[in-house]
């Protein structure tokens, strides 16, 4: 009877799934904010006010020149934009922020105004890999915030595992590493010996601020600055802790899944 009851239930519910990427992407929160802009144009003369109330050095302006932002450093708490009198800094509320390069995440001086969107990996990877992608998630010292939004997308909302993208639990199971955390100095030889585990051809995504540049721990002795002092970088995805549509699309946009090209 329990199990009729629950079929019962099921069925009524429906299909819980969201259609996306088939359909319109879920809106995000508002304290969330998205991706930002820089339109360093925009810069008043002399005007440092986003640089000191950056908590992680991700603002900076050289002396003469327009601002710069690094996303790869940014925590997205948003003072640089409370405090910039002109808005050179915005929020665009998109939550696509993946890219293949380390360089794309820089905005303003000298880099775009929006992230650069990264490719998709070249065709003999996807072909390899085919329609499918297993992953070793790797921990690297996080404060879990990371971890939590990457585990959101196994629930039945997202079901991660309807595009052929799975976590499995030993590393000579995965084509390659998602780490999430700035690689404690007590992570840095778990991490080699995870990614040595792994078998060719293998792929390593950064999730969140910490993984790609050390996040709010930035400068600190007792981590080494994010995944790629360790091991190649395929993929970062920027956030703290980034959402679970951006960490989704980054996954698409890594296989080609996604129509949209890269931005120019």
């Amino acid at each position: 009877m329990f199990v009729f009851d629950t079929l019962v239930h099921r069925l009524k519910r429906g299909c819980e799934t969201m259609a996306y990427p088939n359909g319109p992407a879920p809106a995000l929160p508002d304290r969330h904010g998205g991706a930002l802009r820089v339109d360093a144009a925009k810069c008043a003369a002399g005007c440092s006010a986003c640089v000191p109330v950056c908590p992680t050095k991700a603002v900076t302006r050289s002396a003469g020149g327009p601002v710069a932002l690094d996303l790869g450093r940014c925590i997205f708490c948003a003072e640089c934009i409370a405090v910039c009198p002109t808005k050179a800094i915005t929020q665009t509320g998109d939550h696509r922020m993946a890219v293949r390069w380390r360089e794309d995440l820089l905005l303003g001086d000298p880099g775009a105004e929006e992230v650069r969107l990264g490719a998709a990996l070249d065709e003999k990877l996807r072909r390899l890999f085919g329609r499918s992608l297993r992953l070793r998630q790797v921990s690297a010292g996080g404060c879990a915030a990371c971890e939590a939004d990457t585990n959101v997308l196994g629930t039945i909302g997202w079901d991660l595992g309807r595009f052929g993208i799975q976590f499995v639990a030993s590393p000579r199971h995965a084509d390659g590493l998602l780490i999430t955390g700035p690689v404690t100095q007590n992570m840095e030889l778990a991490l080699k010996k995870t990614w040595a585990a792994v078998p060719e051809p293998k792929i390593v995504i950064a999730v969140g601020a910490c993984a790609i540049s050390g996040g709010p721990f930035v400068g600190h002795s007792e981590h080494l600055g994010g995944a790629a002092s360790v091991v190649p970088v395929d993929l970062y995805i920027p956030g703290c802790p980034p959402h679970p549509l951006t960490i989704l699309d980054g996954l698409l946009r890594l296989l080609g899944r996604l129509e949209e090209k890269r931005k120019s």
